[in-house]
């Protein structure tokens, strides 16, 4: 039998999973850490936290699994989107931590991109409407900009997983999940770096990873050092997996245009495939991890997911959390059933939650939304109020599906911790309208991994992966639920326009409020 290894350096821990060639799940293994977070809004990583992860993970599942190291055929690695990528200097040191996706300090950058980059230019040549910190290339032009010294120092920008490859393998390369992921600098037209975009950002080309490889593509072998550090041959097929959303994609069976998938966990990356970019709709676009010159990835979501209904769990719920420490019903459990047992229907009897608890992404772009309980009496209970939160996550689902203006097919795809319930996932079927499928297995991304792996080594091909038994069977939309969620759905996105003047108001008074509180200084009434 032969084995393959799949490898996801994430934001919080990096994951390995080990599986024959008939895809069964042999071995797996976590290893995690933490986010540095020195100032608000801000977040980095050095690359060595990932590096030993991604070290650790493998050589556990190798160990766990107990086959022969020459059975093993091949590694492949995805990672987080790493926003700026890893500023590394002549000698592939890096020069300072990695600027990761969540960061936001680029706010400055992004203006001065508004104000002196054609926008219409910009959208023609990356696929991407809006110019936000979210993006890599305003990270990397905030290091230009504020650490002059960091930015001599640098010879080039390599993304999470690319790094980690090059530690594997002493080979440089970026796939063009994560060269597109930059924004700015990357033509998604031609699958190049953008040469006018680059010099018109005062950014030197030769910053840019080179090449550009697609993400079947075996990037080098496993280096003697390397390969007794993980328990495996030197040698070793190493293929570049891409960004782990794409990876999860594939993970998921789709290799073809016109599927959507929705990874939901704390946030939301929902993402349909196409053949070209769908522009005009505020999605952030890049090449997909399979035929990456032919198929493009068009992502949308929450910020604020799963993060919103756990935010309410430890702020509401204390005693279901008591109670769930004491042994009893998981928290999230305990809020389902009472909702049940009061019988709680769509709409959660004239709630509407508005799920922007830390402003919004695509497809809003907006940094000062707010969040919303809208509709609150007295016959509101905990369990209304949780139901209202899971509905809230629903209708920013359908609100991405709908962004990308394209037939769906017979099902959608739904991963993360919220198909843990199987009440949630039919609500997502009733919201959007869609049957919704989910996986069997939690490790998408792994399993994207492993696939691209195996064709990348020639030992599978696409009909291969796709005989394996991935999802589950479909959970059909209620047509009665459906037609209620719709007046709901209509209400849910009217509130937002019609309060999105009144969020940024409150963002200017909020600094207001703030200041006052931070002023030491004693205020007489006069």
């Amino acid at each position: 039998m032969k084995y393959l290894i799949g490898t996801d350096i994430g934001t919080s821990g990096t994951k390995s999973i080990l599986m024959d060639t008939a895809g069964h799940l042999i071995a797996q293994d976590l290893e995690e850490y933490d986010v540095l977070t020195p100032k608000p809004l801000w977040a980095e990583q050095w690359p060595s936290v990932w590096v030993d992860g991604l070290k650790k993970s493998i050589q556990k599942t190798v160990e766990k699994a107990g086959v022969d190291p020459h059975d093993i055929k091949g590694v492949g690695i995805s990672g987080l989107y790493g926003g700026s990528g890893i500023p590394v200097d002549e000698h592939m040191q890096p020069v300072r931590p990695c600027l990761i996706w969540m960061d936001r300090r680029a706010e400055d950058e992004v203006a001065w991109v508004k104000e002196h980059i054609d926008g219409d230019r910009l959208t023609e040549i990356t696929g991407n409407d809006v110019v936000d910190p979210y993006y890599g290339y305003t990270k990397i032009l905030w290091i230009k900009n504020h650490e002059p010294e960091n930015w001599k120092k640098t010879r080039m920008f390599l993304p999470p997983s690319n790094y980690a490859i090059y530690e594997l393998t002493g080979k440089v390369a970026i796939d063009h999940t994560a060269a597109g992921n930059l924004g700015g600098f990357y033509d998604v037209n031609t699958n190049t770096w953008s040469k006018e975009m680059l010099d018109a950002m005062g950014v030197p080309e030769s910053m840019m990873p080179m090449p550009i490889v697609d993400s079947t593509t075996i990037v080098g072998g496993l280096t003697a050092a390397a390969a007794k550090e993980l328990g495996l041959l030197a040698g070793t097929p190493v293929i570049s997996g891409g960004v782990d959303v794409g990876a999860a994609n594939v993970g998921m069976g789709v290799f073809k245009p016109g599927k959507y998938v929705a990874a939901i966990g704390q946030s939301m990356n929902a993402a349909l495939v196409s053949e070209k970019p769908i522009k005009g709709q505020g999605l952030i676009v890049w090449p997909y991890p399979y035929k990456s010159e032919n198929l493009v990835y068009n992502f949308s979501g929450s910020a604020t997911a799963g993060a919103i209904t756990k935010w309410f769990r430890d702020t509401f719920a204390q005693e279901e959390v008591a109670a769930q420490k004491a042994g009893g019903d998981n928290a999230y459990v305990a809020l389902n059933k009472e909702a049940k047992k009061l019988n709680i229907g769509p709409g959660s009897e004239g709630l509407v939650v508005l799920p922007y608890f830390m402003g919004e992404r695509a497809p809003i772009w907006n940094s000062d939304a707010k969040g919303l309980i809208f509709g609150l009496s007295l016959v509101h209970t905990k369990a209304h109020i949780y139901h209202a939160f899971q509905e809230a996550v629903c209708y920013a689902l359908r609100h991405s599906i709908e962004s990308t203006g394209r037939d769906l097919g017979d099902y959608i795809i739904i991963a993360g911790g919220v198909t843990n319930s199987k009440d949630w996932v039919q609500m997502f079927a009733d919201v959007t309208g869609y049957a919704v499928r989910t996986p069997i297995e939690d490790a998408e991304a792994n399993l994207g991994d492993v696939m691209l792996a195996g064709i990348g080594t020639g030992i599978l091909d696409v009909d291969d992966v796709q005989k394996w038994q991935v999802l589950g069977d479909p959970v059909e939309p209620n047509a009665k639920r459906h037609a209620v969620y719709n007046q709901y759905y209509t209400m849910y996105r009217k509130l937002y326009q019609d309060l999105v003047g009144d969020m940024h108001g409150l963002t200017k008074l909020a600094k207001l409020d703030a200041n006052v509180a931070s002023d030491k200084a004693p205020v007489s009434a006069k």
